[in-house]
């Protein structure tokens, strides 16, 4: 029976099913389930059709929303990922982690009087359902070319090039600097929010594309862009990331027990905390934990401290909940988890024992003043408001700048006044022939999707130059 839109509209927007929050704070898998086919297409029957779709240019890899969801609505579920992956060879990353709250979602009709159609969980949907069958379609390669080009770097960026270039005939070499594949998406993203086992299977598909992967290589120090030139290699683009952690440059930032965190998601994540006792912990059991930042990764960061076992986990944050840059999702997962949030307060130093181990924060109560460059309030001290919480540890998530060894190297290539490298909007290209960048190296610190975004423009500019060699 087809449905009128006046009908669809009526459905209610199906919400994934999740652990209980006093379950999952005492393990690291994943908090939704997922969808089941049914709800799945219940869900995609609530798309209305628009004559003139505006959700498609919401994503920044272009992926023909109406037509996969459509799919899913009809049963077709394999040529529903075959849509999908069109456009994104990783559709199991972002329907997990892409704020499409803000992008594709934002954007849909249905939203404007009811809400929006769960494209992220329906992109989830359908790329489990075909990791779960274990028959994984292996799209048509074009016709080698006889090119070699390198990627620098196993992020999202890199890794979104990696696959395009190699859909087009090209020999695709990535250069990994970690013993894993996924960047950010790797050292970054909790277990509980981005499962290991699902990155690893997407980074395998693109190994079955052709792509090689070479880890443990650190460009800029083991090779240079010259020596990869050198080697071979006709084009290279660079998606390094922004993994240089920011701190506050306050007294007792050097303490035992103050972590950056892609320090402390890195030791969880890509070390094996979070599979503890299975793997020896390589981080300190804490009691009283604060986290101090408003975006994605303080939640991550606080999440997880919850889940090692602390008792007390506290979010500092300078401004208020309204200005917090985290997905709305994030903030009720950590609030649903016991996160408590110390909002409008700012750290003004550590303080520590005898041992050099932090034991205290002293914090300065805040009030918002007029917007900033951001457009959010700016903070204001309240002058001889401070107060001290104790901690036994305190992670810093406050951001990331570029990671600085490749643009130190490579004197030709053109960096800003914050060290990212200078890359055109449109084609990716950098001031160094031959050499293109994309993702939080020319972003900064940005999300997954905007980073893999430029990957596709980049590889379509690079096909270009290696057709043609104009710079």
């Amino acid at each position: 029976m087809t449905l009128t839109p006046a009908e669809r509209m009526k459905i209610p927007r199906k919400n994934m099913k999740e652990q209980p929050p006093e379950i999952r704070v005492k393990n690291f898998k994943e908090v939704p389930y997922g969808y089941t086919e049914d709800e799945a297409v219940e869900e995609a029957t609530r798309c209305i059709g628009c004559k003139v779709p505006q959700c498609v240019s919401g994503c920044p890899v272009e992926i023909d929303i109406p037509k996969f969801i459509q799919q899913i609505a009809d049963r077709d579920f394999d040529a529903a990922i075959e849509t999908v992956k069109k456009t994104n060879l990783l559709p199991a990353v972002c329907g997990r982690v892409c704020p499409q709250e803000t992008q594709c979602e934002i954007k849909c009709i249905l939203g404007k009087k009811h809400t929006p159609v769960a494209i992220g969980n329906l992109e989830r949907f359908i790329a489990d359902y075909e990791r779960k069958k274990k028959e994984i379609a292996i799209p048509k390669i074009k016709a080698k070319t006889g090119h070699k080009v390198a990627v620098v770097g196993a992020g999202p960026a890199g890794l979104t090039v990696a696959g395009d270039l190699t859909k087009m005939g090209h020999s695709v070499t990535v250069f990994e600097a970690l013993h894993r594949l996924g960047g950010v998406l790797m050292y970054g993203i909790p277990e509980f929010r981005l499962p290991k086992e699902i990155l690893e299977s997407e980074a395998t598909f693109l190994e079955k594309l052709g792509v090689e992967f070479k880890v443990n290589s650190v460009i800029g120090m083991q090779y240079s862009l010259d020596e990869l030139f050198e080697e071979g290699y006709e084009t290279i683009f660079l998606g390094t990331g922004a993994g240089l952690p920011y701190f506050m440059n306050i007294p007792g930032e050097n303490l035992n027990g103050v972590y950056s965190a892609n320090e402390y998601l890195t030791r969880s994540n890509l070390m094996g905390a979070y599979d503890f006792p299975n793997n020896d912990t390589p981080i300190a059991s804490s009691k009283n934990v604060a986290v101090v930042g408003g975006g994605n990764v303080a939640m991550d960061s606080a999440r997880t401290a919850k889940r090692l076992g602390a008792e007390n986990v506290y979010i500092v944050y300078r401004r208020s909940e309204e200005e917090m840059p985290a997905r709305k999702a994030e903030i009720h997962h950590a609030k649903e988890e016991g996160i408590q949030f110390n909002i409008l307060m700012n750290p003004t130093r550590l303080i520590g024992d005898d041992s050099s181990w932090v034991t205290k924060m002293e914090c300065l109560k805040m009030e918002l003043g007029e917007p900033d460059n951001s457009g959010r309030r700016r903070p204001v001290p309240i002058k001889g408001s401070e107060f001290q919480i104790d901690v036994d540890c305190a992670v810093i998530a406050i951001g990331n700048g570029p990671n600085p060894l490749v643009p130190h190297n490579t004197p030709d290539l053109e960096t800003n006044k914050w060290g990212n490298i200078t890359a055109d909007s449109e084609t990716q290209k950098t001031s160094k022939e031959g050499v293109f960048a994309g993702g939080d190296i020319v972003l900064g610190a940005a999300t997954v999707i905007l980073a893999m975004g430029e990957g596709r423009r980049a590889a379509r500019a690079m096909d270009e130059y290696l057709k043609t060699k104009k710079w």
